[in-house]
């Protein structure tokens, strides 16, 4: 699987679970860490843990297997690593804290509605 391939898979396993406030970012052309990027949130640690753990089962039948797994215990911040995707589920205090998508304000944003649809579509976040 590519890395758009992955990540709308993990953008349907996010509406399946009904994460929310879904994102992904183009980073292939400012970094080499990744291609892709999937940031959602959870209303709590048991949704943000389901959410990871479906979308390790799904990508598993794949035959993906995430390079590391990070935060997965206390469930605030859970960082999926795919190699060339990025998935990071986490809750709302957290990504208040952090706001990612401010960091990497020149990656292509895409933000998806809680049914998976594009609703947003920018060369780069404005975020402050």
């Amino acid at each position: 699987m590519n890395s758009m391939e992955k990540a709308q898979l993990a953008v349907n396993v996010i509406v399946d679970k009904k994460g929310f406030d879904i994102q992904m970012l183009d980073v292939a052309a400012i970094t080499s860490i990744a291609e892709k990027f999937v940031i959602c949130q959870a209303k709590n640690r048991s949704q943000s843990q389901a959410i990871a753990d479906e979308i390790m089962d799904k990508l598993k039948a794949e035959n993906e297997q995430p390079l590391r797994v990070e935060g997965y215990q206390g469930g605030g911040w859970i960082l999926l690593d795919y190699n060339d995707l990025i998935i990071h589920i986490f809750l709302p205090d957290e990504q208040e804290y952090y706001k990612l998508p401010r960091l990497w304000k020149d990656a292509v944003f895409t933000r998806f509605d809680e049914e998976g649809h594009v609703i947003e579509n920018t060369e780069g976040t404005d975020e402050e």
